[in-house]
């Protein structure tokens, strides 16, 4: 599996953390801890992931050191 970055906010108004992967668009869940959103946003990306081979859409690479978002 590739190693995507993970970006955790706190969602104060509702008291969860919001855990998603900038390079899978959409691709985000919530859990009342960091690691509950963590665990939960990682089984969010195997679906995406998987909905999208399904599909035939091209999934993008990690970004890297060399490779950030603009």
């Amino acid at each position: 599996m590739e190693k995507y970055s993970y970006i955790i906010q706190y969602d104060e108004e509702n008291e969860i953390y919001i855990a998603s992967i900038p390079e899978l668009q959409g691709c985000m869940a919530h859990g009342k801890t960091p690691e509950d959103a963590i665990r939960e946003v990682r089984i969010v990306m195997e679906m995406w992931l998987e909905v999208a081979e399904e599909k035939g859409l091209e999934i993008p690479k990690p970004l890297t050191q060399n490779n950030k978002i603009a």
